[in-house]
């Protein structure tokens, strides 16, 4: 018996069921029920709340939502060898738990959640920043998440939450910031993983805003701020030049020195910056 439920150890789940994580599938296993259930309390009261989760593994993460309250958990995964694992699981919390075995970047969550939808997850990954950037930008605005708690290499979370004039500010800062307020609530050394990853891991609590920070269209902002950070060494009049040909007067009207670098432009420049090149 596990310290937060009535199920066996993490441990000897993996054993029984020969669960030895896959490098290809970006998986690192947390063993710690204890930890898991503190993840899942890092994204605040879940009794009311759809929780989807992508890449449950051997079920870790998925406990600890449940035992937490969550009223219903979407587990997507894509490794087969973890759906008897979590069918278990899915015993043990009658009527709680969906496990749909499939590919996250394919799936359609919305098939299976009622709001308010909160994802938490342990992301692998090799799919990670991408999930995360397309829950970022979907075709409206407020998304369909009420909040996103998710763990990534702790270089990753820095990234999310940097500010400008730092190394790590670029465009995942960008994105997370303008439509979201989004913090680190937790770090992780290796060693809590099975098998250890080579890097630190962290958590990033994301909270929709119902609106932008500031007015931009979305297209344009991402088209900005990917040429810009592409070339972040360059100075901004000669990365944006193929954004459009009078680029330097677009960068005055919205109050940027040509000379400046992506890295020194704040998020309300930039939205400044995509209103301008909008303008006809």
């Amino acid at each position: 018996m596990s310290g937060i439920d009535d199920l066996p150890p993490l441990r000897e789940v993996i054993a029984a069921h020969g669960l030895s994580a896959r490098k290809s599938l970006g998986q690192n296993f947390l063993l710690d029920l204890n930890l898991t259930a503190k993840i899942a309390r890092q994204a605040g009261e879940l009794t009311g709340c759809d929780v989807l989760e992508v890449g449950p593994g051997p079920g870790g993460l998925t406990r600890g939502l449940l035992a937490e309250g969550a009223r219903r958990v979407l587990a997507i995964e894509k490794d087969a060898r973890c759906l008897p694992a979590l069918a278990e699981i899915a015993a043990a919390y009658p009527g709680r738990l969906e496990v749909v075995h499939g590919d996250a970047l394919e799936v359609d969550p919305l098939a299976h959640l009622r709001p308010l939808i909160r994802v938490v997850a342990n992301l692998p990954y090799n799919v990670g920043t991408e999930l995360l950037v397309r829950w970022l930008t979907p075709p409206a605005w407020p998304p369909f998440w009420d909040s996103l708690t998710l763990m990534f290499q702790r270089e990753v979370a820095e990234r999310i939450v940097a500010q400008p004039g730092s190394k790590a500010y670029g465009r995942l800062a960008v994105l997370a910031q303008w439509r979201a307020e989004a913090r680190i609530v937790m770090h992780l050394p290796p060693g809590a993983f099975i098998p250890p990853p080579k890097v630190s891991s962290a958590v990033v609590h994301l909270e929709a805003l119902p609106a932008p920070r500031y007015p931009a269209d979305p297209q344009v902002l991402s088209r900005v701020v990917a040429a810009a950070f592409n070339q972040r060494r360059k100075m901004l009049r000669a990365a944006l030049r193929g954004i459009a040909p009078d680029i330097e007067d677009r960068l005055h009207a919205a109050g940027i020195a040509p000379t400046e670098r992506a890295e020194q432009v704040s998020l309300e420049g930039f939205c400044a910056l995509a209103r301008a090149v909008a303008a006809d």
